[in-house]
């Protein structure tokens, strides 16, 4: 019997910074597993640690530049073949209710609070995001992204009127804020 590779994803909706996927599947049951949106980013990070010392793993980055070059859906697709080819043999679980083309998986809606390897799997998708939105808030402090980790706030769209896109925007996502108005 194949082992249980649960398969979740971190960034998919954002205006900036990476789309992060990760497949876990478990050698050893880890306490206080859960949708990672449900947990303190410090739970997150200790149980981040458990999880690579006690598991096998995949993670897979596209950065702006590739969702934009080749969309959000086929990043998934992508991710979600490379992370089965990575952890093959598997029975693999997807969080939600989408393969993205991709054959030879499973999904569920709210896996990710619900199968232990996905909810690993989200923590690894999310602890590594977030870090990557703190290493890029350094590299470009005014769009203060570490308090917003790329998403659509309105801090964050007042940033980009004032100083412009940088180069981890994702300039194919649009922003009602940003687009001209018929009537200007």
């Amino acid at each position: 019997m194949s082992p249980l590779c649960g398969i979740d994803e971190a960034g998919r909706g954002p205006i900036a910074g990476p789309l992060m996927m990760a497949g876990v599947i478990l050698n050893a049951p880890i306490e206080g597993l859960n949708d990672s949106k449900k947990l303190s980013e410090r739970r997150r990070e200790a149980l981040y640690e458990q999880i690579i010392h006690s598991a096998r793993y995949h993670i897979v980055r596209f950065d702006a530049s590739q969702i934009d070059e080749i969309g959000i859906s086929r990043c998934l697709r992508q991710g979600l073949e490379q992370i089965m080819h990575a952890l093959a043999p598997a029975d693999f679980l997807f969080d939600g209710n989408s393969t993205f083309g991709a054959q030879g998986l499973r999904t569920q809606i709210k896996a990710d609070a619900e199968v232990a390897q996905v909810s690993a799997a989200s923590i690894l998708a999310k602890v590594t995001r977030d870090r990557e939105m703190a290493q890029m808030d350094a590299l470009y402090p005014h769009y203060d992204f570490k308090s917003h980790k790329g998403y659509g706030t309105a801090l964050h769209v007042s940033m980009i009127q004032k100083y412009g896109y940088c180069p981890i925007h994702r300039k194919s996502f649009r922003l009602k804020a940003l687009q001209p108005s018929l009537f200007d």
